[in-house]
């Protein structure tokens, strides 16, 4: 009896040992590496975010999951970030659809002017749209996490004080957000976020489409002293955190389900950390000197027209392409009445915003 319970002893012992300094996964379990590409500078926001995420990954699996980041772009720039995915530069990055403008048309219902009152509202609906239609344009890749800009306001170096002062001036916007600009008589150019302090600088441009906090992360402040606030354009980019599906595939069951928990749990806290840096980004402003200006009651029905023309356009590019109108008119449908939803779960959240109706501001 004694030497049966001398081995019942040293065999829980054994057992012991062997969980405890065992990584994730087990006896058989193999180091997994990931690299992480993100063009954000390490100061955002949007960084300290994924810091923590990468953090957190490491850790809930003990190790096994090792991640090399690259911030700042230094692995991959923001418009080569999703290709960059797609062949296995990266294996996790992120960017927006917008760098690669008509290669995820579907998506690209979600950066419309269709009135996203905040941030917070915009961050939601990206990840609703998503899940509701799944697009197939995104087949090749496994999403972990949709997230969004608070709506985009007008910075310039000149007042916009009404629609009229937009023609002849260049505003930086790519893509969808371009055609919006280009409605409201102004030119788009596509020129990179990085790039676009120099290029203000030094008049190539006399503007930049983007939301609040840009006036700090990018210093905007600097260069651009006027910020317009033009509701019936606002909008907001999709972002995603993107992984190639094969990769995804490839990792073991127990990681994935690390994964998959970890980017619902950021998918609200990216949602929240975008609608929190608009703050420190118009106090900057103000630091700054910037003006910013509302607009009247009837410039604002100039600013919506030319928000409707961008939506009929692209229903009609989307016909052209193949889908049904009826189709396409239900994403808009669903776009719209969600953003309403969400902005009354905002109040009742007391989520507060830099823009958006009184109640939230």
């Amino acid at each position: 009896m004694k030497q049966k319970a001398l081995l019942t002893v040293i065999g829980v012992l054994f057992l012991s040992f062997i969980f405890t300094v065992l990584p994730f996964g087990g006896a058989q379990a193999k180091t997994i590496e990931l690299k992480i590409s993100n063009y954000f500078p390490p100061p955002s926001g949007q960084s300290k975010i994924m810091v923590q995420f990468i953090q957190e990954l490491e850790a809930r699996t003990g190790g096994q999951v090792k991640v090399k980041y690259f911030d700042g772009g230094s692995l991959l720039k923001a418009p080569a970030t999703i290709k960059g995915v797609e062949t296995g530069i990266a294996d996790i990055g992120l960017s927006h659809i917008e760098y690669t403008a008509g290669r995820f048309p579907v998506m690209e219902a979600c950066e419309l002017p269709l009135g996203f009152a905040t941030g917070w509202v915009a961050n939601q609906i990206m990840n609703d749209f998503f899940n509701k239609f799944k697009p197939k344009e995104f087949d090749k890749f496994k999403i972990l996490w949709w997230h969004a800009n608070s709506p985009s306001v007008l910075i310039t170096t000149k007042p916009v004080r009404n629609i009229e002062d937009l023609k002849g001036m260049i505003i930086r916007a790519p893509g969808v957000m371009g055609d919006i600009i280009q409605a409201t008589g102004a030119t788009a150019a596509p020129t990179p976020v990085s790039e676009t302090y120099d290029a203000i600088s030094k008049g190539v441009v006399n503007g930049v489409f983007t939301p609040f906090e840009t006036l700090r992360t990018f210093k905007f402040a600097e260069v651009a002293k006027f910020v317009t606030v033009a509701s019936p354009i606002n909008t907001s980019y999709p972002f995603f955190i993107a992984m190639a599906k094969e990769k995804y595939d490839s990792l073991p069951a127990d990681v994935k389900n690390i994964l998959d928990t970890l980017s619902g749990q950021y998918r609200e806290r990216m949602a929240l950390m975008w609608n929190a840096i608009e703050f420190p980004g118009k106090n900057f402003g103000k630091e700054m000197g910037v003006e910013y200006i509302e607009l009247s009651s009837e410039e604002e029905a100039k600013f919506q027209t030319a928000a409707d023309k961008v939506v009929e356009d692209y229903v009609k590019k989307m016909i052209g392409n193949g889908f049904p109108e009826d189709e396409i008119r239900g994403w808009l449908k669903y776009l719209k009445e969600r953003s309403a939803e969400l902005l009354e779960l905002q109040k009742f959240y007391q989520v507060k915003s830099t823009v958006g109706p009184s109640e939230v501001r």
